[in-house]
């Protein structure tokens, strides 16, 4: 018997995007784990979302740039469902649909000063800055906080149209804001910043030594790799051989893509590299860096982690950061 199938273009694009959220990650970075089905069509669909809110659904409170966290040794998201999700989603504050778990949406909403001692209350949990404790809390809840801040940040930025200058309306679920004036009607979608972060090495010495540098904002003794934004009419790999001369003086080749990670805070996709150094004489920009140097392998090795290292000594990246994998990755090269 021939098995009946439903070949329509809806139904297609649902399959399509069961594979897509399927994918498994080839690497084990933070805020990467998938954990929702982020459906194009729901967030369309007025009628699908009313039957939801009957239905249920989730949601998950944001203040700024802070999200409502249950702290401890494994710190969990303070996710609300029911009847409190939809008090939460009807409080007025800007929401996003983020996807579906389940087949149950998922909303971000933005709370104000005033509201969120309640919310805070009601979780039995803080707002905190997810970058605290990210690496600490499990996948899943670490990127379903991160996307929610990046997207209501997103919102805070966008009230006015960027053509005309009047106020926007929210649209499409928080998909899109769209400009009041009739005369330009512009629609705006979110934006992802696209940077490089780059750990170069030299491979001239024994054991070999990677660069890493210091920005006046990091915490006292961390390095980490280079990083940059990609300018118009580049490519990746020119970007990574311009910013790691421009910052430090080195030029280097062999520019290898390894992963990539998002970085909502507030609103970057960071893709990692390794590149190889062809010179090895450091002559870093001041007014980007407050150090630079080479650091040989036991040097990396004998490192402490950033929070539980002592004053002065030195420091490596959090471990929700891909600066910190690429360096890793490096470490346990075979020498």
């Amino acid at each position: 018997m021939r098995e009946s199938s439903d070949s329509s273009p809806s139904t297609e694009r649902c399959r399509a995007a069961a594979r897509v959220q399927n994918y498994a990650m080839p690497v084990n970075l933070t805020y990467t784990t998938l954990s929702l089905r982020r459906d194009n069509m729901s967030r369309r669909s007025e009628e699908w979302l009313q039957t939801q809110r009957q239905n249920g659904l989730h949601a998950v409170p944001v203040l700024g740039p802070r999200n409502l966290i249950r702290p401890g040794d494994s710190p969990t998201a303070a996710i609300f469902h029911g009847d409190d999700a939809l008090t939460l989603l009807e409080s007025g504050g800007q929401f996003v649909l983020l996807g579906t778990d389940d087949h149950r949406p998922v909303f971000a909403v933005a709370v104000t000063e005033n509201d969120a001692p309640f919310w805070a209350a009601k979780g039995e949990a803080e707002f905190i800055d997810i970058r605290q404790c990210g690496s600490l809390m499990p996948p899943k809840d670490a990127h379903l906080l991160a996307h929610a801040r990046g997207m209501i940040h997103w919102h805070s930025r966008h009230g006015f149209c960027g053509v005309c200058g009047a106020p926007t309306i929210s649209r499409h679920s928080g998909h899109e804001r769209q400009c009041v004036n009739e005369d330009c009607g512009t629609s705006h979608f979110p934006r992802t910043d696209p940077a490089i972060i780059v750990l170069v090495y030299r491979d001239d010495i024994p054991g070999g030594a990677c660069l890493m540098g210091r920005n006046p904002r990091f915490p006292v003794a961390m390095y980490s790799t280079l990083a940059g934004f990609l300018e118009p009419g580049e490519t990746l790999e020119q970007c990574v051989q311009r910013e790691v001369f421009e910052e430090s003086g080195i030029e280097c080749d062999d520019v290898k893509y390894m992963a990539s990670q998002p970085w909502p805070f507030p609103s970057s996709l960071m893709m990692g590299f390794h590149a190889r150094a062809t010179t090895y004489d450091i002559c870093f920009d001041t007014d980007e860096l407050v150090d630079c140097r080479w650091f040989g392998r036991d040097e990396m090795l004998s490192m402490r982690e950033w929070l539980d290292a002592d004053e002065g000594e030195l420091r490596l990246p959090r471990r929700d950061s891909i600066a910190r994998w690429l360096i890793q990755e490096w470490l346990d090269r075979k020498v």
